[in-house]
């Protein structure tokens, strides 16, 4: 792990709102700091309609959480922070405070690679309540853009159907931090490789690429650029077809091949980047067929994303390999995913729980009051089928439910982590085998519901501060 670490070398303390470090200076100030406190990390509604999402980004949590603390220099940065008076908004005992901390909380979460539903907690922390607090705005960051991200790669692998996906976004990506965040979830959420090389070497995730335009371009005439190709690199040759004339692309990475065969070599694809795809690609494999090349494949790319996918398969693309780029990394149809981090619960001054809940005017907004966990279940009568529904409990109650999966596991227990972290391939596996089971066609009407102890408590609330809203 500790890939955070290499490509920053510094902890991030600071990578927060500032009203974390005001909110901890009010508990700390009103002495409610070290109540415990459960928060969970949760989002409201599956992004780009599917019917799931793809949890991801724990590796990099974790890595947050073992190192969160605040340095001399970060702890003086933050006492030169004044008010609207001009005056320090923080006093020096709470900024020694600041120096003493290290992390406490016990953290709970779903495996990176599952398969989740909206409203379900990602991750529980529960500890000291400025601790648990505090962590929300990065925690948020980095499970929010790690969860999108694989959800839109595993729609992508969903279109491909099984051919292989290339991640090719990060030129065009969300600056540094977003290109290599973007590559290691569209991995986990099932590319099989990435042009980034940075994100290869710090992931473990396999590199691929092609060369550019401006390598056809920088000789006198492209059947020179791809002979030179072919001398140069001969165990690795994709030739790109399209900088003038495709066809005529294609004929000349024909007598490419035909000359590396004499020699025992092989030319392994050809590259399609503009144009009607689905037309080109169709008449590139009849030529390549009708040289006695049926071995060579064919990449695509230009702006590619699971609907152009399903669209090209649909035309009769004889398309092998599909290089998927700037809606992939961006999440270009929906750029956030909008995962909230409540508090459910707080012990008062008798050291019992009170269980919190916010509330809104809209159902969707409306949190889950306890500490919850999530059992995932099957039909009672069909124990070897397949899943059937989520259920949201409280771990703190007997509730007399079906046998099934508690999903969240221990992550953290004060402060130390416990969990056996699975390494990048682990993680990919499991997610692909998750998608298998959760097939988007049963995932449509799939339940996720509340337990009868849950739906209570909530009616409780509602009825007590007079709300008339549907319970989730």
């Amino acid at each position: 792990m500790k890939n955070l670490n290499r490509i920053y070398n510094t902890n991030l303390s600071l990578l927060t709102d500032l009203y974390q470090i005001t909110m901890a200076y009010g508990y700390w100030k009103t002495g409610i700091h070290n109540r415990e406190s459960v928060f969970h990390l949760f989002y409201r509604k599956n992004p780009f309609g599917n019917p799931y999402a793809i949890a991801c980004g724990l590796e990099h949590a974790v890595e947050y959480l073992q190192n969160l603390h605040f340095s001399e220099t970060d702890v003086a940065y933050i006492g030169t922070l004044k008010g609207s008076d001009g005056q320090p908004l923080f006093n020096k005992d709470f900024l020694n405070f600041l120096l003493d901390f290290r992390f406490t909380c016990d953290v709970d979460a779903i495996t990176e690679g599952s398969v989740v539903f909206p409203h379900e907690p990602l991750v529980r922390v529960k500890g000291p309540l400025w601790q648990a607090n505090l962590v929300e705005t990065t925690l948020l960051n980095i499970i929010n853009f790690s969860t999108l991200i694989a959800t839109k790669a595993s729609r992508v692998a969903l279109a491909a159907e099984g051919d292989t996906i290339l991640e090719f976004g990060l030129r065009r990506a969300q600056g540094i931090d977003g290109g290599l965040t973007a590559s290691r979830a569209a991995y986990i959420g099932g590319c099989h490789a990435t042009s980034n090389v940075a994100a290869g070497r710090l992931y473990d995730i396999p590199v691929k690429g092609t060369h550019a335009h401006s390598w056809v371009m920088s000789w006198d005439d492209e059947m020179t650029a791809f002979e030179q190709m072919a001398a140069v690199m001969p165990n690795n040759l994709t030739l790109l077809v399209d900088t003038f004339d495709t066809i005529e692309g294609v004929e000349k990475a024909i007598k490419v091949a035909q000359k590396m065969a004499k020699k025992g070599q092989s030319l392994q694809s050809i590259r399609l980047d503009s144009g009607d795809l689905a037309a080109l690609s169709i008449e590139a494999r009849k030529m390549l067929d009708a040289a006695g090349f049926s071995e060579i494949q064919i990449v695509a790319s230009n702006d590619l994303d699971e609907y152009e996918i399903v669209k090209l398969k649909k035309a009769g693309a004889k398309i092998d390999i599909w290089g998927v780029g700037t809606k992939l990394v961006t999440a270009y149809d929906q750029p956030a995913l909008g995962g909230v981090y409540k508090l459910a619960a707080l012990k008062n001054e008798a050291g019992e729980w009170d269980y919190k809940m916010k509330f809104s005017e809209e159902a969707i907004k409306i949190s889950n009051p306890g500490i919850l966990q999530v059992r995932r279940v099957k039909n009672a009568q069909n124990t070897e089928g397949p899943f059937v529904e989520d259920i949201l409990y409280s771990e703190t109650e007997f509730n007399a439910l079906p046998e099934g999966e508690d999903l969240l596991k221990p992550v953290f227990r004060k402060g130390q982590l416990v969990m056996q972290m699975l390494d990048i391939q682990s993680v990919r596996k499991h997610c692909i085998e998750n998608r298998k089971v959760f097939d988007e066609k049963e995932t449509k009407d799939y339940r996720v519901s509340l337990d009868k102890k849950l739906i209570l408590r909530k009616e409780a609330f509602m009825a007590k501060n007079k709300h008339q809203v549907q319970i989730f």
